[in-house]
């Protein structure tokens, strides 16, 4: 009996690690504590499919029947198939810096209004935006350095973004 358990408390100590995993991920880019959702309504961007960014290539508005709950709020899908995706690998799809602009978090700024359909994908990982506005000049010509900033600066922003939204400000 003593053996039985011990596997089972071994099991779910390694089920616990990579549901942690899932949730949360390894790295600083992508959602951790909480998702953007703009100043009104707790969707993630503004009801536009995550998944679809990747499949179709293009921002897709989701639909609220078809819904998941992730990360605190409510994320749209234009169909069962890609929701389904996002629920087996949500941090695959969900935008990086929590769905804050990544031109904004380049400059330590969390800029809460986005664009759906100012987006780029680098390196299998979905990044969105205010605007398209310079997208072209400014990101596109050299993304690694705009990427390494908004990395470098997002724990700061994170913490300051969703502190201030658990505290109700």
């Amino acid at each position: 009996m003593t053996d039985i358990r011990s596997t089972f408390d071994s099991l779910l100590c390694a089920g616990v690690a990579a549901a942690s995993v899932l949730l949360f991920g390894t790295g600083g880019s992508h959602a951790g504590e909480g998702v953007n959702t703009g100043y009104f309504g707790n969707v993630a961007i503004l009801g536009y499919d995550p998944v679809a960014y990747f499949t179709d290539g293009r921002a897709t508005m989701g639909s609220p029947r078809i819904s998941k709950k992730w990360l605190g709020a409510t994320w749209y899908f234009a169909s069962v198939q890609h929701r389904d995706a996002f629920v087996s690998e949500p941090v695959r799809y969900a935008p990086q810096f929590g769905g804050f602009c990544t031109g904004g978090m380049s400059v330590k700024e969390a800029s809460a209004n986005l664009d759906p359909e100012a987006f780029r994908i680098v390196d299998g990982k979905l990044f969105l935006f205010s605007g398209k506005e310079g997208l072209e000049e400014d990101f596109d010509a050299n993304p690694a350095p705009v990427i390494a900033k908004a990395e470098a600066e997002w724990p700061a922003v994170e913490a300051k973004e969703f502190d201030a939204r658990a505290a109700g400000n």
